[in-house]
């Protein structure tokens, strides 16, 4: 059976699409949960890395790039929803990113790590 590269990027390229959809949804999500008085920072790099195990991809680099932007997610949502009040600029933010409380950046990481962990186990 002849192995095609191209269904192999294709499916690379939905997986991270997907993923980027899943971000969407958990920003949206958080915002919403916000408003009602729950701080749900995990969602935008957990639906992310949910939705990213929708389309299975066998590359070892979809995980870590899934990972990585489960954690961006999660710092852009944190920055959205309460910028340091000193300056609200996101490079502020990010040079201070380890002055944000322990139970942010724990949420933002189990995040990062559901955005790693199911397109990994999910690709074998």
């Amino acid at each position: 059976m002849p192995f095609d590269r191209n269904i192999i990027l294709d499916n690379d390229v939905t997986t991270v699409c997907c993923a980027c959809v899943g971000a969407l949804v958990g920003y949206l999500g958080f915002v919403f949960l916000l408003e009602q008085g729950f701080y749900a920072l995990i969602l935008p790099g957990g639906i992310l890395g949910l939705a990213a195990g929708i389309p299975r991809s066998r590359s070892p680099v979809v995980p870590v790039l899934c990972g990585l932007l489960a954690i961006v997610a999660g710092l852009l949502t944190e920055h959205r929803s309460a910028a340091f009040i000193a300056d609200a600029r996101l490079s502020y933010f990010i040079l201070h990113a380890l002055d944000l409380r322990p139970v942010t950046l724990f949420l933002i990481s189990m995040g990062g790590l559901i955005g790693f962990w199911v397109p990994c186990c999910l690709s074998r």
